[in-house]
């Protein structure tokens, strides 16, 4: 019983220290000793002292008690920073001459911007062996942006009176076959990770690469119009 409880007592200990490695530290605005550090020091301060001045530090035992305006604040930090992405997006388009396609810049510049917190959370969970939590959250995202990040904001839109009627356009040529690719990505990427033993691997990770640059190759030339897509009048008879 004893030799039993040992292991028991050691895996505890090891459990704890891991948790402890694991603390974050309070958020040091302190100007940085090497040169690579001062480099992201700078590129960063924009964002770091907007938020280090307005949110509250729940690290520290001080501010701990404030978490509820923590929680606000991001909110209200990650609209406005959403709101300068997508301005910034636009006039770069127009900028090099794609004002006239914003699904263009929606499959790239957008896109990408707005998964770099899903890619965070996803790579600092499989780190954990989480694997499934960062694949469900990969996912799960996804759906959330479409259930509900779009609907509201086009009700809010409805309520308010800023259409005249009530119904909302969306000029996106081509949607139909993307919505057409992404199903059949979809069903790729499910037969890829069966081949994989539903494990994740280097070579899964690289077939999904492989995968996303494969359809958005084909999205962005289809919004170019270099190619035709093959349910375009399947999507326009619907």
């Amino acid at each position: 019983k004893r030799n039993g409880e040992e292991p028991e007592e050691k895996a505890e200990e090891k459990q704890e220290e891991e948790e402890e490695e694991e603390k974050e530290e309070p958020l040091d605005l302190s100007w940085p000793d090497s040169c690579r550090a001062r480099l992201f020091y700078v590129i960063l301060a924009p964002i770091l002292f907007p938020l280090a001045f307005s949110t509250p530090d729940v690290r520290r035992k001080k501010w701990r008690m404030f978490f509820p305006i923590t929680f606000i604040m991001s909110i209200i930090w990650i609209a406005v920073f959403s709101f300068l992405m997508v301005w910034w997006t636009e006039t770069f388009g127009r900028a090099i001459g794609l004002g006239e396609k914003p699904e263009i810049m929606g499959l790239t510049l957008i896109a990408a911007g707005t998964s770099v917190p899903d890619l965070i959370t996803s790579v600092i969970v499989a780190r954990k062996g989480l694997g499934d939590m960062a694949v469900s959250s990969s996912l799960g995202s996804n759906l959330f942006d479409i259930c509900v990040g779009l609907p509201i904001p086009w009700m809010l839109a409805i309520a308010i009176g800023k259409y005249d009627t009530n119904t909302i356009n969306v000029n996106a040529e081509g949607m139909f076959c993307s919505v057409v690719m992404l199903f059949a990505m979809l069903i790729a990427i499910i037969f890829i990770i069966g081949a994989s033993s539903w494990r994740m691997t280097k070579i899964l990770g690289f077939s999904m690469f492989f995968s996303y640059f494969i359809y958005l190759t084909l999205a962005l030339l289809m919004g170019l119009n270099k190619i035709p897509c093959l349910f375009d009048d399947m999507g326009g008879s619907s």
